[in-house]
């Protein structure tokens, strides 16, 4: 019953979403053709608007747009004349997708690793050293470490290579570039958590029956410290594949934020609504494995309609 209720919430989560983005798109002024209108004869430009359906009434445009999408059609690009969408979201998917999935493992893992070293170290010189790790990381943004990294590591140093993209060297430094915020966001969600846990009395009942430390950390402590953490986890890495999209653009890195941007300058109405859609749906679900994922950790968490 909970996951018929959540699939159906996530049914008109994704509607909403679909509707707010349409409808703010329309509102914008102006439209896809407007850079054409002194070069092109008005009659072209008619029959262009028409070939998208923009000479039809908002509400045909948006039902028109809906039934497309059932058939899982996210309609032509405006400027690209060769591919769909759908080919444009599948062609650029899968160099954002590695950057996103190895940056959320190097945040997961380096984060955890700082979290519960500060949090067994704590108010020690390692705790302080950890957190001042953190606070650079939030501190710095994404677009100002970027090119400190290309100086660097790419031109002064030739460690690795910027500006292409080929081999698994080229994913090196935008990974960590993604990564470096939330190795510092989830470090310090750790500790806080650590810390709590490790006062906690069947912590202290472990020790006094004589574990081992390793075994009170590991399956005691850590355990239990990582369930606020995978609250976390779902937003983090739906804006971890987001925030690819400066990072494409820095690094030049063919994915889909170079295809979404492009198509904002260029108030293509199709590419915009099938990455919106498509980034939505990857965090809704995301979100929803999450709550699954809260089971398989502490079996004492149950699912129910209530949400519970």
């Amino acid at each position: 019953m909970y996951v018929i209720k959540r699939i159906f919430t996530m049914i008109v989560t994704l509607w909403i979403i679909i509707t707010l983005t349409f409808l703010i798109m329309h509102f914008i002024p102006g439209d896809p053709f407007a850079t054409d209108a002194k070069t092109l004869p008005e009659e072209v430009l008619k029959n262009m608007r028409a070939a998208y359906n923009l000479d039809e009434p908002l509400s045909v445009q948006y039902f028109l747009y809906l039934k497309q999408l059932i058939q899982f059609d996210l309609g032509p690009s405006i400027q690209s004349k060769t591919r769909d969408v759908n080919t444009l979201i599948v062609e650029g998917f899968g160099p954002s997708a590695l950057l996103g999935i190895q940056s959320i493992i190097l945040a997961i893992s380096i984060g955890i690793t700082l979290g519960v070293v500060a949090a067994l170290n704590h108010n020690r010189w390692i705790d302080y050293v950890s957190m001042f790790i953190a606070i650079i990381g939030i501190s710095v943004p994404s677009f100002i470490l970027a090119p400190l990294l290309i100086k660097y590591f790419g031109v002064e140093w030739g460690i690795f290579p910027v500006a292409a993209w080929g081999t698994w060297k080229h994913t090196i430094l935008p990974s960590i570039v993604l990564a470096v915020g939330p190795i510092a966001i989830i470090a310090r969600f750790v500790r806080a958590s650590m810390i709590e846990v490790m006062n906690q009395n069947y912590i202290k009942t472990a020790e006094a029956k004589g574990l081992s430390t390793f075994s009170v950390v590991v399956k005691h402590g850590i355990q239990n410290a990582l369930i606020p953490v995978i609250s976390f986890i779902g937003p983090l890495f739906a804006a971890v594949i987001t925030g690819t999209f400066v990072i494409e653009k820095i690094f030049a890195i063919p994915g889909i934020g170079k295809y979404f941007v492009d198509s904002i300058f260029n108030r293509d109405y199709p590419v915009i609504l099938g990455t919106t859609i498509f980034y939505s749906m990857i965090l809704i679900i995301t979100l929803f494995l999450i709550d699954i994922l809260y089971r398989l950790i502490d079996p004492r968490i149950k699912l129910s309609s209530g949400g519970e």
